[in-house]
């Protein structure tokens, strides 16, 4: 009996951590979500007006494009999501797949993210570079970069095998939320719903602002919040 104590003690201490753990994964997946509503807004304001992410929307621009015969929005929106698509297998390969011993954070997350990063690094560069006069070309290069970027994150955010957590693909949280809304849900489930859906809008509002008053500074958006996440997830990672 007295063996047992300290055991049950134990459970209930590594219950507790993943708990935390878990808290500080969403905290860091609503920071990641922020990082996505700025590329979008900057893709679609200063990028040729596609999206970085939201690959639904870039598959309604190309057939909307085909049906009026918009071939620079084709081109675009078709690069867009050819990169997103590269982005992911290449995340995926990395990242590899959920497995049933994973920690709360597996290691190879923040691994994906370093990728990720490292594709925004590239971004940063080109776009200073070329601010001052960027060609269309560049302009459709930095938005496959930022595609590809966010392919990778998506990948790195579906190695945690948890059903409906996202930070890219958000139309199904949309949809869960006002579900459980409807359902009289308790709002202590609901509310990271809502959190990642505040982040995205968020991070959209202040990137459109960077990208019509602060064009230079863009980048930051895209490259500190993933400094800050792989930062703190480093922490946590086994």
């Amino acid at each position: 009996m007295l063996k047992t104590v300290p055991s049950v003690m134990r459970l209930r201490a590594a219950v507790t951590g993943n708990r935390n753990l878990a808290r500080r994964r969403q905290a860091l997946v609503v920071v990641l979500t922020f990082l996505t509503g700025s590329a979008d807004a900057i893709g679609f304001l200063a990028l040729g007006g596609a999206f970085s992410s939201v690959m639904t929307g870039n598959m309604v621009l190309l057939g909307l494009s085909a049906g009026s015969g918009a071939g620079d929005l084709a081109l675009t929106s078709g690069c867009a999501i050819l990169s997103f698509i590269t982005g992911v297998l290449a995340g995926a390969r990395l990242a590899g797949s959920a497995q049933p011993d994973d920690p709360v954070w597996p290691r190879r997350v923040t691994h994906t993210l370093v990728l990720e990063l490292l594709v925004f690094v590239v971004f940063l560069v080109v776009w200073v570079v070329t601010l001052p006069r960027r060609s269309e070309h560049v302009d459709l290069g930095l938005l496959m970069l930022s595609a590809a970027a966010l392919g990778v994150q998506s990948s790195a955010i579906q190695r945690f095998g948890v059903p409906g957590l996202s930070s890219t693909y958000l139309t199904g949280t949309l949809t869960s939320l006002i579900a459980g809304v409807a359902a009289r849900s308790p709002w202590h489930s609901l509310r990271p719903k809502a959190h990642v859906l505040l982040a995205l809008i968020s991070g959209a509002v202040v990137g459109a602002l960077m990208a019509r008053h602060l064009p230079a500074w863009s980048p930051v958006l895209l490259i500190a919040p993933l400094v800050l996440v792989i930062a703190a997830s480093a922490r946590m990672a086994e």
